[in-house]
């Protein structure tokens, strides 16, 4: 009786070994990531070139560190990396003098190591602010302070390695009136001639800009960035104008707008550097073969209205794969956003995008 316990044991014992390590290779696989497929054509890398166009996106930290065949495709595919999160002053400084560098530093790296350009993002933002900001019981001038030596310690870390900073973001409502934050609403419109003086200050040879979620088409938002913008050129403190470009299928206007090609030329006409900076295009969920080839046109028309504009210098998609898409959980029931679908695969979007890249190049 005894003996057949014990076999029974060691049977037992055997199984769950090979229970625990299915379960680790589980695990384990699905920390790593799928692996890199093979996708048609030329990079997008090779295919902006065509037109000296810059192709970016934004990169997951998480992504960054565990999976592979992430960073196999974000390697081959893209000349420019803008760290989703990694930059942002709440993940840098969560508490006041203690600077959390690791993240950024990785992206840094990475992206030196390839020979990837890196655009900063952001310096100064009405989100992602630490808490101990956010509470608004800085004194105003403590808390321009704060700002500015913000700007100048994280520009200069950087400096030679990130070549283009977002300096402020969304600044902007859609009114056309200055966006109520931490910021304008101690400092008025000033902090972001102010940031942007420091920023200059912090790196002469980087290239600085003024993001902005919404302002594609002409509007009261894109009128009065664009008196933003004439002001700081004045002072010559803007390089370059970044439009978010962040579609919907279901948004009204569903893809590119109308009067977005004739938007970025009066900025360029002002003497700046135009941009696309977090270009994706959701669907609601679960997203069909139709919704699927209407998004693959959007991505074309960008590509097409950027080519057209000759001081279009850049396209940055938010994300190139569905499963590090920040859409699912900003807006419940959308997603399907990127080129990639959640196992690396193409989508149509895909090849439209880098076909309409390269054409007439």
């Amino acid at each position: 009786m005894r003996r057949w316990i014990r076999r029974l044991l060691v049977v037992a014992g055997v199984l769950f070994v090979f229970v625990l390590l299915g379960a680790l290779a589980s695990h384990r696989d699905n920390l790593e990531g799928p692996s890199a497929k093979p996708l048609p054509g030329p990079t997008l890398r090779a295919s902006g070139k065509a037109n000296d166009i810059l192709i970016g996106t934004a990169v997951d930290d998480g992504a960054l560190r565990n999976e592979p065949g992430y960073r196999t495709d974000l390697a081959a595919q893209f000349s420019v990396i803008t760290p989703e999160n990694a930059m942002k002053w709440d993940a840098l400084e969560p508490e006041r003098g203690k600077l959390q560098w690791a993240a950024a530093d990785r992206a840094v790296d990475f992206a030196s190591d390839r020979r990837i350009a890196v655009r900063g993002h952001t310096l100064v933002w009405h989100s992602q602010v630490p808490a101990w900001i956010a509470d608004g019981k800085l004194p105003a001038a403590e808390l321009r302070q704060v700002m500015l030596d913000h700007i100048s310690r994280t520009m200069r870390r950087y400096k030679g390695r990130v070549k283009t900073w977002d300096v402020v973001n969304e600044v902007i409502g859609d009114d056309g009136k200055l966006r109520p934050s931490v910021w304008s609403d101690a400092l008025g419109s000033t902090f972001i001639f102010d940031a942007f003086a420091a920023a200059r200050k912090a790196d002469p040879d980087a290239r600085l800009a003024i993001n902005e979620i919404g302002g594609e088409s002409i509007g009261p938002k894109s009128d009065t960035l664009l008196r933003v913008v004439k002001r700081l050129k004045a002072r010559g403190l803007v390089d370059e104008v970044g439009f978010q470009s962040h579609f919907n299928l279901d948004g009204d206007p569903a893809g590119v707008p109308d009067t977005m090609k004739a938007n970025m030329e009066r900025f360029a006409a002002a003497g700046v550097d135009v941009a696309i900076t977090e270009f994706d295009v959701s669907l609601k969920e679960p997203a069909s073969d139709d919704q699927l080839a209407q998004q693959a046109g959007v991505y074309a028309e960008l590509a097409t209205t950027c080519r057209a504009v000759p001081r279009c210098r850049s396209i940055t998609v938010w994300g190139f794969t569905d499963r590090h898409s920040w859409i699912p959980e900003s807006s419940p029931g959308y997603g399907s956003a990127t080129l990639l679908d959640d196992e690396l695969k193409p989508k149509p979007a895909f090849l439209a995008f880098s076909r309409a890249l390269r054409a007439g190049g």
